[in-house]
Formats: C-alpha cells, sequence, structure tokens
C-alpha cells in the first residue's frame, strides 16, 4: 500500500513539475487528474491539501535551483537598493519589478483562497478556461512585436503580469501562460516573458510553501501515518522534472512558439466539456 501510494505521488509530481512551467495549468491538471483517477492522494480532500505542501516545496526547490545565481543576484541588489537607490542598475530594477508583481498575487490569494476553493474548481469551469486562455496565448504569440528583452522591462511590464499572475488562482487559467501572454502582449521576445514570468512566481511560490507549512505544523495530524515516503517521493519527483521543464522550455521558446500548447489546450478543453457534457 505504501509503495502504491509512492507511486502515485510520483506520477502527480512529475504533472505538477512540468505543468506548473508550461502554459497548460498545474492546478488545472490535479483536478483534471482526481477526477480521472480517483487516487487516495486526490479523493481525500484533507490529504489532498496536505500533500499540496510537498508539490509547493518541490517546484520551489526547482525554481531556487535553476535561478540560484539570479535570486542571489537580485536579493543583494534589492537590498542595496535601499541604500543607494534603483537608479539604472537593472538588477535592482528587475528585483523591484518582482517586488511590484508579486504583491497583487499575493493580496489575491489572501482574500481569494476560500472562493477560489469553493467555486473555481468545477471541472467544465477548468475545461472552459484551458480553451478560453488558449486563445490569448495564441493572440499574444501571434500579434505581440517580442522586440524586447528583460533589461527594457518597464514599471508597467512589471504591474500588468503581477496582476495577469493574479488571475492564475483560478484552475485551468495558469500561472505561466497567463503571464507569458501579458508579457508577449507587452512586446517581450518569448524567452524573455518567460523567464521573467518563472523569476515572479519565485515569491509566491515561496509564500504558498511556507503557508502550507506552518499550517501543518499546527496540524501534525493532518499527515497521515505512512505517508512521509509517498509526500518525499512527490516532493522530489516536482522538483526534478521542474527543473527539467524549465531548462528546456527556456531553450525551446528561443527558436519556437506556443502553438503545440495553444493546440493542446483547446484539445483537451474540448475533450473535457465533450465528456462531461455527457454526463459521464
Amino acid at each position: 500500500m505504501r509503495a502504491m501510494l509512492a507511486l502515485h505521488a510520483i506520477v502527480l509530481g512529475v504533472i505538477q513539475g512540468l505543468t506548473e512551467f508550461l502554459p497548460i495549468s498545474s492546478s488545472g491538471h490535479l483536478i483534471l487528474a482526481r477526477e480521472a483517477l480517483g487516487w487516495e492522494l486526490l479523493a481525500d480532500a484533507g490529504l489532498n491539501k496536505t500533500f499540496d505542501v510537498a508539490l509547493h516545496a518541490g517546484t520551489l526547490i526547482s525554481l531556487l535551483g535553476y535561478f540560484r545565481q539570479d535570486v542571489v543576484r537580485l536579493v543583494r541588489a534589492f537590498g542595496a537598493s535601499f541604500a543607494g537607490g534603483i537608479g539604472r542598475d537593472l538588477d535592482r530594477r528587475l528585483a523591484w519589478l518582482i517586488a511590484v508583481g508579486t504583491v497583487p498575487a499575493a493580496i489575491a490569494g489572501v482574500v481569494g483562497e476560500e472562493f477560489v476553493e469553493e467555486t473555481l474548481g468545477s471541472p467544465l469551469l477548468v475545461s472552459a478556461l484551458l480553451i478560453g486562455v488558449a486563445l490569448l496565448i495564441w493572440l499574444a504569440d501571434w500579434r505581440g512585436r517580442k522586440v524586447r528583452g528583460l533589461p527594457e522591462l518597464g514599471w508597467w511590464d512589471g504591474i500588468l503580469m503581477g496582476v495577469a499572475q493574479a488571475t492564475a488562482l483560478a484552475p485551468g487559467v495558469s500561472r505561466s501562460g497567463i503571464t507569458i501572454t501579458t508579457g508577449l502582449a507587452r512586446g517581450l521576445r518569448r524567452e524573455a516573458a518567460a523567464r521573467f514570468s518563472f523569476l515572479l512566481s519565485i515569491p509566491i511560490v515561496a509564500g504558498a510553501s511556507v503557508y502550507s507549512l506552518l499550517g501543518l505544523v499546527r496540524d501534525p495530524g493532518a499527515l497521515p501515518a505512512g505517508s512521509v515516503l509517498a509526500f518525499v517521493a512527490g516532493m522530489a519527483a516536482a522538483a526534478a522534472s521542474g527543473y527539467l521543464c524549465i531548462h528546456y522550455f527556456l531553450r525551446y521558446l528561443q527558436t519556437r512558439g506556443l502553438a503545440p500548447f495553444v493546440v493542446y489546450r483547446v484539445l483537451v478543453g474540448a475533450t473535457l466539456l465533450w465528456w462531461f457534457a455527457r454526463g459521464v
């Protein structure tokens, strides 16, 4: 039983690691996996919520591991800005853009968490959002000028991408998908939009991880006996798959567009709408 639970956790960890960074919605895929598979880790609401601790920790590890040099540099720049101002220093400006862009999602997470859990988890809504946001991604990728890099990022870029990130609380939207889309609409190159999207997600993913961990510390009983191995396995799978996904997705975007992900989202969304409409 424990081995089977660990195997399920690994599969779900890989799903989380890949879908967190590809523009296809991690929360949406996990909700759909819950409906399709009915595994204990997903079917039990309490266990599922606790399992989020491991998945968030895994994706945070992948982010910090891949962007470790950027994180150290930006944290130093952020601290230095309090003494010397931002000026023309690119790292200080980027650090402040991330800070400003984090505020909308942080507020939305605190204020809207209960609303999202109770209202926006419907598989039908997830399916519709998969299709709707796919059309936005396609439009931005097609019409975006794609001429600006990270050095050209401005305050409005950070604010708008931060607001976009806040909308990703709704399962099916995709944090990376909607922020990359906003970046493309602002004229960023694909790779630059994705890189800033990933850097922008670090504070939010870290906050969600810490919040979940504190909840687990306050209620140790939320971690059922015998589930530690499964949770560690899920975290490791999410970390490893997430790291590889970031690496290869950024390389992919240097020369290719987002059309495959648009097609994937539309096909999955349309198939699921048809499936649930039949009452299966």
